[in-house]
């Protein structure tokens, strides 16, 4: 029999990646982790890490444990949901991580809506590329998370992910730019502007290498900046041009101008555990996220 708190140590190093994290992380001593993840190798019979350099790593052996760890830790979130069920009504506390604009726009609504449900959201802005998102489940319970509309979904063994909603991305301009008098631009038209953009790997930056593929032409990237309200002033005041999510908007001085002949939107993506829904209060949650979402659509 293998302990289930032995079983999420080897989970939480899986997602972590080292020793010293998993200690902090659940708050206990880095040689308290270790002596547990060598008894937990001695109820398998079979070694579960191996020397990495100055760490340790999982073999094939923990690889497929891992997984295993996740099942049973899921019928053990089945069990806590089906105990608040007979309790009557969805409480606890669901911890949210989200990128900083995607909370902007769904995190007020949604928070209004949990008021008086009984459970509690204790959110964090997290700016992580969405190929990294997956790391974040090892400190919240759901995770929105945007990705280039092109990409894959980022559901897989480990993770359930659903989709929210698809927001278009626009070139914004300054009120003076010679296409503020315009409702929509083509690629083309962009290969001499300088831009100002986003960190590599975010959605924003993959629509910018669409545009480089159609134009054949390198952007010429001055700056990059991962907060919008900074992008927005930077271009308002006449240096370069900016591609945006349309809902992230809101400086009075820039044109937004559709972008024609390229595919260009990010998806929100809700991840999660796969049995995560199960649980009242999480499934409570993600329905008070989806009803945002289709809010924003509908205005």
């Amino acid at each position: 029999m293998f302990s289930v708190d032995r079983l999420r140590i080897l989970r939480e190093l899986a997602e972590r990646g080292t020793v010293a994290s998993v200690a902090e992380a659940l708050s206990m001593t880095p040689s308290a982790v270790s002596q547990q993840l060598k008894v937990l190798a001695r109820e398998a019979g079979v070694a579960l890490l191996e020397p990495d350099g100055r760490r340790v790593r999982l073999t094939d052996a923990g690889q497929a444990l891992v997984l295993r760890a996740d099942d049973v830790l899921a019928a053990m979130d089945r069990a806590v949901a089906e105990m608040a069920h007979y309790r009557g009504s969805p409480r606890g506390q669901v911890r949210v991580a989200s990128f900083p604009s995607g909370a902007a726009l769904l995190l007020p609504p949604v928070l209004t809506a949990l008021a008086d449900s009984g459970v509690e959201l204790v959110a964090g802005d997290e700016d992580l590329p969405p190929s990294e998102a997956w790391k974040l489940l090892a400190d919240y319970d759901i995770v929105l998370t945007h990705r280039d509309e092109r990409a894959p979904s980022l559901a897989g063994p480990r993770l359930a992910a659903r989709v929210l909603m698809r927001e278009p991305i626009d070139v914004v301009v300054a009120a003076d730019h010679p296409l503020a008098n315009r409702d929509s631009v083509r690629p083309e038209e962009l290969a001499d502007e300088t831009w100002v953009s986003v960190r590599g790997g975010f959605p924003v930056d993959d629509v910018l290498n669409s545009i480089a593929t159609v134009t054949g032409v390198r952007p010429r990237i001055a700056q990059r900046l991962n907060e919008f309200r900074v992008i927005e002033t930077v271009v308002a005041s006449g240096y370069g041009v900016a591609l945006m999510p349309r809902f992230a908007v809101a400086h009075p001085d820039l044109t937004v101008l559709r972008l024609d002949g390229v595919r260009a939107a990010r998806v929100y993506e809700i991840v999660t555990r796969p049995q995560a829904h199960r649980r009242p209060a999480i499934a409570t949650v993600l329905a008070a996220f989806e009803a945002a979402a289709a809010d924003v659509l509908t205005r």
